[in-house]
């Protein structure tokens, strides 16, 4: 199918998706879009840490400062001959774009750079400022990215008063659900310690899994809080437990337990650590924990850019977003801790991250205008 029946959506959307920029590799998808707004007298700034490509892009210097922020990286295809055409190759079958980051979240990119094109044309002068900030590691560690710019702004008190995060956040159709926050996460390893010995001998050896079972099964059962208006009540999960040499007649002489929290505005991480350090006390564990906290928790009640927001999918669409702080964490997590009003609003995310990821494309130039409504409701 040829580019020339494509609206500007759609084909910024092609030229993006052709370049197979698995994570942490832009493939030039950066370049392309600062050339875009270079042409909109957008002052462009690279900035790159490590290996990670970022992109920070402003016009205007006066507040409020309105940025779209985003990410350039896929994450790896799978089975390429699960795919029904190649991933990097968009096709367009039955009404769906068929590409590896079609929903997650290139044409979210092309939706943001095409409404800014079209409201920077009509509104030259508009008041306060538009913003990208694009990364390409943001599938990956996330070390690099967004983290590093959100950084650089801080120390040179450039803040971003609201920011539109072009994550598929879509269910079952296009603009039913806004994320205006998401849960927290924090990691925990934790490692109970016995003494090796003969199954025979129990007296002259400690079995750590008989130890920590009842700690195990009091974590699980804990209730950690109830959540909020905002928030489902926080979550303990177990991934992973290990222990044994692969031996029928050996008590090993640890056990560990990999396990993860999602956690609501109602405790903090701290808070958490310590109930679960309480709990493993109270069985007189030899224990270590060591823990990783991977996102903050973050909300936006509903204020200018949550309205601006609704009121922009209702014009398009007919309805209004349900407001949700479902699924797992996004770079949303690096800016709202700044004091910025945040959301996510993209595509349907049925398909991200799997083969044959696809999105409608009448959704593609749809989001775009949702997009421009939003710029016109804040800075006109």
């Amino acid at each position: 199918m040829s580019n020339t029946h494509h609206s500007d959506t759609l084909a910024l959307s092609f030229d993006l998706l052709k370049r197979a920029s698995i994570t942490p590799d832009d493939r030039g998808c950066q370049e392309l879009l600062a050339q875009r707004l270079q042409a909109l007298d957008f002052h462009i700034e690279h900035l790159p840490f490590a290996e990670v490509n970022n992109l920070w892009a402003r016009r205007g210097t006066a507040a409020p400062l309105f940025c779209f922020a985003g990410h350039t990286d896929v994450v790896p295809t799978g089975q390429l001959d699960a795919w029904q055409s190649p991933p990097f190759e968009p096709s367009i079958r039955d009404g769906k774009l068929y590409a590896r980051g079609s929903a997650d979240m290139k044409t979210a990119i092309a939706a943001m750079i095409t409404a800014t094109e079209r409201f920077v044309l009509k509104h030259p002068n508009h008041k306060g400022s538009i913003a990208y900030l694009i990364t390409a590691d943001e599938e990956g560690p996330a070390k690099n990215g967004t983290v590093k710019v959100v950084e650089t702004l801080e120390n040179r008190q450039e803040k971003i008063d609201f920011c539109l995060v072009g994550e598929p956040s879509s269910t079952e159709k296009l603009g039913d659900v806004i994320k205006n926050g998401r849960r927290g996460s924090l990691n925990g390893v934790l490692t109970v310690f016995g003494k090796q010995g003969h199954v025979a001998y129990p007296h002259l050896a400690v079995n750590p899994i008989h130890l920590a079972s009842g700690a195990i099964e009091k974590l699980c059962k804990e209730v950690w809080d109830d959540g909020n208006a905002y928030f489902p009540a926080t979550s303990f999960q177990i991934s992973n437990i290990q222990a044994g040499t692969g031996a029928t007649n050996v008590i090993p002489d640890r056990l560990t337990v990999t396990f993860n929290f999602r956690y609501s505005t109602e405790v903090t991480a701290e808070q958490l650590q310590q109930r679960v350090c309480a709990i493993l006390e109270q069985f007189g564990l030899n224990y270590q924990i060591d823990w990783n906290l991977s996102g903050m928790p973050f909300l936006t009640p509903v204020g200018e850019l949550v309205e601006a927001a609704n009121q922009a999918i209702l014009q398009v669409q007919g309805y209004n977003g349900q407001l949700s702080t479902s699924g797992g964490t996004s770079d949303g997590r690096f800016i709202a801790p700044t004091g910025a009003q945040v959301i996510e609003l993209g595509v349907i995310n049925a398909t991200i991250h799997q083969v044959n990821e696809h999105v409608d494309v009448e959704d593609v130039d749809k989001l775009s205008q949702i997009y421009e409504i939003i710029l016109e409701n804040l800075l006109t």
